[in-house]
């Protein structure tokens, strides 16, 4: 994914939660169903995607994401909130509800 795409994608208004991820690692697919009931939660007060720090080590290494997985919040296509490994489900729903006002 090229920069540009990724800029038009966290450039809205609607807070989006990134998922900074690899195929090999453990813990991502451990963050699969917290980000399935965090959307179930949600709904559409926030978008979630997936990032594959292997197919997109630009973006990654732009982010400075040192380790995976690494969530990052971004709104009006600014970096709000980054943290690395598992998070859970209320953690993140209170990270989006600052954001989502």
């Amino acid at each position: 994914m090229a920069h540009a795409n990724f800029s038009n994608l966290v450039k809205g208004e609607t807070p989006t939660l990134v998922d900074f991820y690899a195929d090999w690692c453990g813990p991502c697919k451990m963050m699969k169903p917290i980000l399935e009931e965090l959307k179930s939660q949600i709904g559409n007060k926030a978008r979630i995607i997936k990032i594959d720090v292997d197919k997109n080590q630009a973006i990654a290494n732009l982010f400075q994401v040192k380790g995976v997985p690494t969530l990052a919040l971004f709104k009006n296509g600014e970096l709000k909130w980054k943290q690395a490994g598992v998070v859970q489900v209320e953690y993140l729903k209170n990270i989006i509800q600052q954001y989502s006002a």
